[in-house]
């Protein structure tokens, strides 16, 4: 079932969401609704907090950009309980973002090009290990959905300035995209 996209303002992006265990309510229909999701918005990653749930679950789909990035050939993964533990800050990237829950918003933010993380997949087995490159950024920027953090916050304070009224047209309600999304209620 494709699943509304929460849209900035909404509470639940500001929360820090809760690890699950493998006993969370109807986890595969869950996981299945939220690739469903994603696909039907042409987005390469989904955190549970932009669909409502305040959970530590994240999807990222690259083959979606293989053509470009033969390296993602296939990659589709489940990101259950996953955790930043270490920011490798010695070689940083400024890259251009968006986000499904900030329609018509892009902007540069610079973010470390290798971190180490932990998270469980599907099975709940633990994974561990240092990730580089365009992965580490996708990551970061799912992950901080987890920590009630948007890729807004991390933007320069002139940029957010140039941003505000952007910012209040989605507060308002006032926004255009493709997909299903649920505003803020006012």
């Amino acid at each position: 079932m494709i699943l509304p996209i929460y849209i900035y303002g909404n509470p639940v992006l500001r929360k820090v969401a809760e690890d699950i265990t493998p006993y969370y309510p109807e986890l595969p229909q869950l996981i299945a609704d939220m690739w469903e999701t994603l696909a039907s918005s042409d987005g390469i990653g989904l955190a549970a907090p932009q669909i409502g749930k305040p959970i530590r679950l994240s999807v990222i789909d690259l083959d979606l950009l293989s053509d470009d990035m033969p390296e993602y050939k296939g990659f589709r993964k489940v990101f259950i309980n996953p955790h930043i533990l270490e920011r490798d800050d010695s070689a940083t990237d400024s890259s251009e973002e968006g986000c499904l829950s900030l329609p018509g918003i892009h902007e540069k933010v610079v973010r470390p090009k290798r971190i180490r993380v932990r998270w469980q997949d599907e099975e709940f087995n633990e994974h561990e290990e240092w990730i580089d490159g365009y992965l580490a950024r996708v990551m970061q920027h799912e992950f901080d959905h987890l920590d009630g953090v948007m890729f807004v916050d991390r933007v320069s304070p002139l940029r957010k300035q140039l941003i505000k009224s952007k910012l209040k047209s989605l507060l308002m309600g006032r926004y255009r995209c493709a997909y299903k999304t649920k505003a803020v209620r006012k």
